[in-house]
């Protein structure tokens, strides 16, 4: 088994969490949004797995490169 640390491309705030831990996603799953000059950007499952934690919640500031979930295949 593998585990990602999901990490967020851009800074912004994160407008929707989309998956729960311990939910099963499939590769490409959004699993949050995060809304960065009025966009709302998707942070994407990296592969279908187990989604342990999340380390964010809805309302949060976020940093480029921010680990945000965690995810078990």
């Amino acid at each position: 088994m593998a585990t990602f640390e999901i990490r967020c491309e851009v800074a912004g705030k994160v407008v929707r969490i989309e998956a729960r831990a311990g939910a099963r996603v499939a590769g490409d799953d959004t699993l949050l949004l995060i809304e960065c000059m009025k966009m709302e950007i998707p942070v994407p499952a990296p592969a279908a797995g187990l989604l342990e934690a999340l380390h964010v919640v809805e309302g949060e500031q976020v940093e480029e490169g921010q680990h945000v979930a965690t995810l078990r295949t």
